[in-house]
């Protein structure tokens, strides 16, 4: 692989997700290395990967009415390729970015780890309060976002110590949904 400026794609990551964005990848990171243990991987490709999934979503890069992995792999194609990177690398990143909300088998492992990392981040903590925080004034938005996503993102999970995990996440986060739908009264 060709040699990549880390710093400058951090940077930008969090230029254009600010502090959700850098620290998503950040966790995602972390993520992958907890479920990637043991597993021969590219962490290049991941590490690349996951900085820039997400930039079709952020503001710059966001299009109306596009898919935010489909406008990531667009943003990111022409950026990798300004910087020297090899065709083959490029299509191995681009591979991850599209599918990152997959729950398709038949990827590469890197994609299927940058998925089911994904996948775990939304189901814990986090994923909920990004859910509460970003519809504070309509809790009902919120909270089916997260009942949805909490049946959702465990079917798309590939990997066996994903799955180990998301079952933690989603003993805790039934925990917290029950306490939620008894302090609101029945309302939700």
């Amino acid at each position: 692989m060709e040699p990549m400026d880390r710093e400058e794609i951090a940077r930008l990551t969090e230029e254009y997700g600010g502090q959700w964005g850098i620290n998503h990848t950040r966790r995602l990171l972390r993520l992958v290395e907890l479920i990637g243990e043991g597993l021969s991987y590219d962490h290049d490709v991941v590490w690349l990967a996951a900085h820039l999934h997400d930039w079709g979503a952020y503001a710059k890069w966001a299009a109306p009415g596009v898919d935010h992995a489909a406008r990531s792999k667009e943003v990111a194609a022409p950026f990798l390729a300004e910087r020297g990177m090899e065709p083959g690398i490029i299509a191995h990143v681009l591979e991850c970015i599209g599918t990152h909300h997959s729950g398709d088998p038949q990827r590469s492992r890197e994609a299927v780890l940058l998925s089911d990392a994904d996948g775990l981040d939304f189901l814990g903590f986090i994923g909920v309060a990004r859910d509460f925080s970003k519809n504070a004034k309509d809790l009902r938005v919120a909270y089916r976002s997260v009942k949805a996503r909490r049946e959702k993102v465990p079917k798309l999970l590939i990997l066996e110590k994903a799955k180990a995990m998301a079952a933690e996440r989603i003993a805790r986060l039934d925990g917290f949904l029950a306490g939620f739908e008894e302090e609101t009264g029945g309302f939700f």
